[in-house]
């Protein structure tokens, strides 16, 4: 097969399956684009964010696409970046889908920012050197260039000597800039839930787990759970990665927990308390996000293979609540001063949800990477060559 054609760009395998995708993908690709008209002709008054609070669904599902594309090139990197035989015949459809889902995320934020093209000029000519968020914007703007580069020497030119260079710059640079993403939470000194060393380790562990489930999910989708030995063996090591990174994150989520209780500081403990009592968070976040998937692996001492595909389906709907929760919990208790000064009003918790618009855009860059995904499969041969 060649390494480069559209001739098989047209050609559809009408099983139930795929209709079924193909018709959700088009259904939120039309929504993605419905949204951003309706952006357009009215700007920021279709979103319901406020003043008190500025961040809503878009943040969040940039936040859930980037984590995607840094998780997958992490995972990818122990084939052809640290030549672990097993995980090397993921690397080109990984690679892929870590493009795939950061041209997402940068489709979503672009809607939100508002002034994309702006945005990238002025980011060029006022570097911003002290700020978190300029340093995200360069870092990923540098990380999509290294993995575009190592896209294509795995695929098109096919040298491995340089995917392997170009491999470990798109590692260090996705780990930079998604370590950075945590820290511009981190920075927030006025919001006491999130000031603190945790949120850049973080990231960089969820990160990790959403690449495994994505993984996961592709695969089973492709070979419909019948997979060929070697790929087994593959899944088989990654049950067992999963399981210690499930186990090293219900640490961290507890720990975090219990440090912002200790000691009723207030807005903090007040915050998660409201937040750990809440169905997204409950139900959501710990129990589709890391239980389920945990305990399926605990329970099968990491053999299971199919059931782990659907178990990352409800992995998945936990990572997007943990990236929802991220966003909104931290804003939730508005800031004391600002409260009290303009309305003479003790503190309560904002009330937020996302508008139509604010739907449709964010989902739809669902529909983008559905429809990225497909156009990859046909144009590109993703399956590991005779040298892997």
């Amino acid at each position: 097969m060649n390494n480069f054609s559209i001739k098989n760009l047209f050609e559809f395998n009408k099983t139930p399956l795929n209709l079924l995708v193909a018709v959700l993908g088009i259904v939120l690709l039309g929504a993605f684009l419905a949204g951003a008209a309706y952006y357009i002709l009215h700007g920021h008054h279709a979103f319901n964010v406020t003043r008190q609070h500025p961040w809503g669904l878009l943040i969040a599902m940039y936040v859930f696409f980037v984590v995607s594309s840094t998780g997958l090139c992490i995972i990818s990197s122990i084939g052809h970046v640290f030549g672990v035989e097993e995980f090397q015949q993921i690397g080109k459809r990984a690679i892929a889908g870590a493009i795939i889902t950061l041209l997402s995320g940068f489709a979503v934020i672009a809607l939100e920012v508002g002034h994309p093209v702006t945005m990238i000029i002025y980011n060029v000519l006022t570097p911003g050197f002290t700020s978190a968020i300029w340093w995200m914007g360069t870092l990923y703007g540098i990380y999509l260039v290294f993995i575009t580069i190592e896209f294509f020497f795995l695929t098109i030119k096919v040298d491995h000597k340089w995917s392997k260079i170009f491999g470990i710059g798109g590692l260090l640079s996705g780990l930079a800039a998604h370590s950075n993403l945590g820290a511009v939470f981190g920075f927030l000194i006025s919001r006491p839930t999130a000031n603190g060393v945790f949120y850049p380790v973080y990231f960089i562990l969820s990160a990790m787990i959403t690449g495994c489930y994505l993984l996961y999910i592709i695969y089973g989708f492709k070979y419909r759970n019948d997979y060929p030995e070697q790929l087994k063996a593959m899944f088989l090591k990654l049950n067992k990665i999963l399981g210690m990174l499930l186990g090293i994150l219900i640490f961290f989520e507890a720990w975090k927990i219990i440090t912002a209780l200790y000691g009723t500081m207030p807005e903090r403990a007040e915050t998660i308390l409201h937040v750990i009592s809440s169905p997204t968070f409950i139900f959501g976040e710990v129990l589709l996000g890391m239980l389920i998937p945990f305990a399926i692996i605990l329970f099968t001492n990491g053999q299971a293979i199919k059931p782990m595909v659907y178990a990352s389906l409800t992995g998945m709907i936990g990572i997007f609540f943990m990236r929802y929760d991220l966003v909104h919990d931290t804003l939730i208790y508005p800031m004391t001063m600002l409260k009290r000064s303009e309305y003479q009003l003790p503190p309560t918790f904002l009330e937020y949800f996302p508008s139509a618009t604010e739907f449709a855009i964010g989902f739809g860059g669902i529909g983008i990477t559905i429809f990225l995904f497909y156009v990859a499969e046909k144009v590109f041969n993703l399956d590991p060559d005779r040298e892997h």
